[in-house]
């Protein structure tokens, strides 16, 4: 039997949340091993707003596969034309943003799907299951069915189409996208707001109406993000790897400073 763990898919299929860590500074490899270590599911490469080369891409992907952890990349569209081959290089997973309608959903199923669900174009062999020559037959439905496709709403026109959204097949989250939604609602920043909870809720029923998963971004506040879990949110960013460097880097030289501090004073 051919099997392929996505350990962020398992622990949405097992009723929990999976945390990912969004990468946009980091070019080693060892970033899959450090968010294995800090208890995040997933990592989430940004492709939209960081500079990466393919092979890189490519030598992260395959760490992942090796430590246990969902390797999966933000791509600039649902027409970016680098969503399969990232696959073929060992992603399990694709975060599209911008999806405003079915149609880009759809677009991206297409990519990142085989038939009888999308039109992704079959390789020879896959990292995940170490190049190893196996019947197609066997194979597509497994890969089809362990590639994590999330779909980004960020603007009015995505939250409008929403439940449309929700209802194409091959889509597996719909992952709000707070910063770039509230920016287009004309109000920035305004996490916990009762328009964007609303649209959160709104979010989480639509996905369960379709059997989908809910994923939720941009909002960081540890109290209102365990609250949305305990709604329904399976899917959820902690922080980029700039902000945890910058927070304990911050935290480590204010704390030595307060030290020497007070030993002056002593």
């Amino acid at each position: 039997m051919i099997t392929l763990p996505n350990p962020a898919l398992a622990r949405m299929r097992g009723g929990d949340v999976a945390l990912g860590m969004v990468v946009r500074l980091a070019r080693s490899a060892d970033i899959a091993r450090i968010a294995k270590t800090t208890g995040h599911d997933f990592i989430f490469l940004d492709l939209q707003h960081a500079l990466y080369d393919k092979e890189t891409l490519g030598h992260v992907a395959q760490t992942a596969l090796g430590c246990g952890v969902t390797a999966m990349a933000r791509v600039q569209s649902s027409s970016d034309p680098v969503m399969p081959l990232l696959l073929d290089a060992g992603f399990t997973g694709i975060v599209v943003p911008d999806v405003n309608t079915a149609d880009d959903a759809k677009r991206a199923v297409d990519a990142c799907k085989f038939k009888p669900i999308g039109k992704r174009s079959v390789s020879g062999a896959y990292p995940m299951f170490d190049f190893r020559s196996m019947p197609l037959k066997d194979m597509l439905p497994v890969l089809n069915d362990n590639t994590l496709l999330v779909c980004m709403i960020e603007t009015v026109e995505g939250v409008k189409n929403m439940e449309a959204i929700a209802a194409v097949e091959g889509v597996d989250v719909i992952h709000l996208g707070c910063n770039d939604l509230l920016v287009d609602m004309g109000n920035p920043g305004a996490f916990g707001s009762p328009e964007i909870i609303a649209i959160i809720e709104r979010e989480i029923a639509a996905c369960k109406a379709h059997g989908k998963f809910s994923g939720l971004g941009g909002d960081r506040d540890p109290v209102r993000q365990a609250r949305f879990i305990k709604q329904g949110i399976r899917f959820v960013t902690t922080q980029t790897d700039i902000a945890f460097l910058m927070m304990e880097a911050t935290r480590r030289t204010t704390e030595l400073r307060q030290v020497l501090a007070a030993g002056q004073h002593a």
